[in-house]
């Protein structure tokens, strides 16, 4: 039997307050259990000690006979000093999808072709404006 602890939701619509419990995976989020070892009230505030009650002795015991946490029930018993929670990183999550990777080398390439049309000309357009001020120049002289 695989062993979870995890939260129980309970409270009214807009109103959680959720049980620490440890039950079977194969129940259901808020169906049977097998014990509550605490519980969790998000509406309260962070500082509040009433936020987070953890029977640590109980959760203990649990953690021993091969119970594994879930990730916010894995915080909590790290805050307490039970468990060590390994930080995740996903580099991959982060990266755009695939379609998204097309937009992007599209306009990459549309800026890379924009940035040589206008470095051509302006290479070409010294060359046409010498002789204008150059005649320029001549005019001014013979006035």
């Amino acid at each position: 039997m695989a062993l979870k602890i995890r939260l129980s939701r309970g409270g009214t619509k807009k109103r959680p307050i959720y049980r620490i419990v440890v039950a079977d995976t194969r129940f259901p989020r808020d169906g049977r259990f097998i014990e509550k070892i605490g519980t969790y009230n998000p509406m309260l505030a962070k500082d509040n000690e009433q936020r987070i009650v953890l029977d640590a002795e109980r959760a203990k015991h649990w953690l021993s006979n091969g119970a594994l946490p879930t990730d916010r029930v894995a915080r909590f018993l790290t805050d307490a000093g039970l468990w060590e929670r390994k930080p995740s990183n996903n580099p991959q999550k982060a990266k755009p999808k695939a379609k998204a990777q097309e937009r992007l080398e599209a306009a990459r390439m549309a800026e890379e072709e924009a940035a040589a049309a206008a470095a051509a000309p302006a290479e070409e357009a010294p060359a046409e404006e010498a002789p204008a001020e150059e005649a320029a120049g001549e005019e001014q002289a013979e006035a």
